[in-house]
């Protein structure tokens, strides 16, 4: 729910291992390294790279709105900035052509926001 209100807000929020000091998004409450208690909440840039995308070309009903999703759209694994681990979702770029591993992309949110993971519209690849 910290994550959500996050998102409500603008905000990236993610946990932080005291051992190990992996930094995961969205916040959990054991690290997946060393098992520790993640007690530390951090905010973390509404940016990172794009470590991997795939076009998806079929039917989707997106269960965040209920809606059927406009097809072809793009997906993709995004490391936020100061982070250790992936966040999987869509992408505003429809051509896969103009996508590359390692492009910066930052989060969009939605103007009106009520904390749900829907707040994140989508993330923008940047302009090399």
């Amino acid at each position: 729910s910290l994550f959500l209100r996050g998102l409500g807000e603008g905000k990236i929020f993610a946990s932080r291992c005291t051992p190990c000091n992996r930094t995961l998004v969205p916040p959990r409450i054991a690290c997946t390294k060393c098992f520790g208690r993640m007690e530390e909440i951090v905010e973390v840039p509404p940016h990172g790279k794009l470590l991997a995308f795939t076009l998806v070309a079929f039917p989707f009903l997106d269960p965040f709105t209920g809606i059927q999703r406009p097809i072809p759209y793009c997906y993709g694994m995004v490391q936020f900035e100061g982070t250790d681990n992936t966040f999987q979702y869509f992408l505003s770029e429809k051509d896969p052509s103009k996508l590359h591993v390692g492009q910066t992309v930052d989060a969009i949110f939605r103007e009106n926001r009520n904390g749900s993971l829907a707040d994140l519209l989508h993330f923008k690849p940047r302009e090399d």
